[in-house]
């Protein structure tokens, strides 16, 4: 039988009774037509899951008793951040979820020399607050008990400038990179992985990148779109040095 994961934003502790959102209520009410003493699994992204079940059932809200804590241990032992150019549309949600789904820890949105996408203050609100609906409905899916942390849209130069010193190994994905995913060797902090937006990364961003300590990461001989990139390579570094 499917296991059922709902995303709830608030502390759980076992024995308490909780209200799932709206939007989750009637999905768990009406589209999957469960019922009063039907069971299913919360999570808060602590790294735990909770068993549940659902105790009261109305037409606008659904109650359920948390009946046990478990604790996860599906997280990558290679933490990995993507920074991504934002992309247009329905693009950067994919690139949101699918690096949620392959064990991404943070997902950095930026705005770089070529970036076609503008953000006003109300729209990069907006925009955030949708990125993190959906890591939260691929953690639903892919079983993964902690969200990753997706920022504010930010420039790149001040992402850079913000950086921690902490041997995370920084790369950036570039045709003309010198290093393959095979060849590189990770600590314990992992990696950053830079991915261009559709235009791709510019001179001035791939200079910034460079006096910051960022090497160019290849993959192979044809040029990949940003939707496709950044997805290709977290696999790929997942594979040689992670959950492979």
């Amino acid at each position: 039988m499917r296991t059922i994961r709902i995303h709830l934003d608030q502390p759980l502790t076992v024995s308490a009774e909780v209200a799932l959102p709206a939007q989750a209520a009637e999905h768990v009410g009406r589209v999957l037509r469960m019922n009063a003493g039907d069971p299913l699994t919360v999570f808060n992204g602590d790294g735990n899951d909770y068993d549940a079940t659902i105790v009261a059932l109305g037409k606008r809200d659904l109650r359920v008793r948390i009946d046990a804590k478990l604790l996860v241990r599906n997280e990558s032992p290679l933490p990995l951040t993507l920074a991504q150019g934002v992309a247009r549309g329905e693009k950067m949600d994919l690139i949101v979820q699918k690096a949620t789904e392959l064990g991404a820890v943070r997902i950095v949105p930026l705005l770089t020399e070529r970036s076609e996408v503008k953000l006003d203050p109300a729209r990069a609100e907006k925009r955030l607050a949708h990125w993190r609906a959906v890591a939260a409905s691929a953690c639903e899916q892919c079983g993964r008990a902690r969200l990753p942390e997706i920022t504010p849209a930010q420039p790149l130069a001040g992402w850079l400038a913000g950086l921690a010193d902490d041997g995370a190994l920084r790369l950036a994905l570039l045709p003309e990179g010198a290093r393959s995913a095979r060849e590189l060797r990770f600590g314990t902090a992992g990696g950053l992985l830079v991915i261009g937006p559709e235009g791709g990364l510019g001179e001035r961003d791939i200079d910034a990148l460079s006096r910051a300590g960022f090497e160019g990461l290849r993959l192979g001989p044809r040029i990949l779109r940003t939707e496709t990139a950044g997805l290709a390579a977290m696999a790929a570094l997942q594979a040689l040095h992670g959950d492979g």
